[in-house]
């Protein structure tokens, strides 16, 4: 059976790099980029859609999910999460790897072999990665981070009726701020 690790992040904490680099020293794949360009192909939605809603809400409202439906009360995110869901279900069956973000922790809680991972740091030490490493700065980080945030913990609680971020929901918590990218990936790998 395929050994799946998703991971699970706050804005700014470095869990995309930790997963990319856990993939690295496992030698299996990392699907991040790579699930939006097979979630753009397989949807026909453009990949910049995908970037801003795949695992986001429009907005921090709870009431922006519900925003944009047909008259059968479906809307265009319904249907890429319908995709989404599909593929990320088609990879873990495929292969061992690791998924970053888009709900995959609550997508494949009852079908996978799962190591769920949730990445978290203080908003200090937050801000100060997005300012280095993401060149963020024509807001302040900080509001970057909550709005950010918000709006993941939106998107995931509407879809998996679920709460994002609650350590209970994950094999494993870990604060990057205290423990460091490489600590993390350390981890990571040695509970694979």
């Amino acid at each position: 059976m395929n050994r799946i690790i998703t991971i699970s992040r706050q804005f700014g904490s470095g869990g995309r790099t930790i997963g990319k680099e856990v993939a690295k020293k496992l030698g299996i794949p990392c699907y991040d980029s790579e699930l939006i360009l097979k979630i753009a192909e397989k949807s026909g939605l453009s990949k910049e859609y995908i970037e801003n809603y795949g695992e986001h809400a429009p907005s921090a409202s709870w009431l922006s999910n519900i925003v944009g439906r047909d008259y059968n009360g479906r809307s265009v995110r319904d249907d890429l999460w319908l995709v989404q869901h599909e593929i990320i279900t088609e990879l873990a069956q495929k292969e061992s790897c690791v998924i970053v973000g888009r709900c995959a922790d609550h997508i494949l809680k009852n079908t996978a072999n799962c190591l769920t991972v949730f990445v978290h740091a203080s908003p200090e030490k937050r801000a100060k990665r997005i300012v280095e490493i993401y060149g963020e700065s024509d807001e302040k980080p900080e509001k970057r981070l909550i709005d950010k945030d918000k709006r993941r913990k939106s998107y995931y609680q509407f879809y998996t009726d679920s709460t994002w971020g609650d350590a209970t929901k994950y094999d494993i918590s870990l604060d990057s701020g205290k423990f460091g990218i490489d600590k993390c990936v350390s981890i990571i790998a040695q509970l694979y």
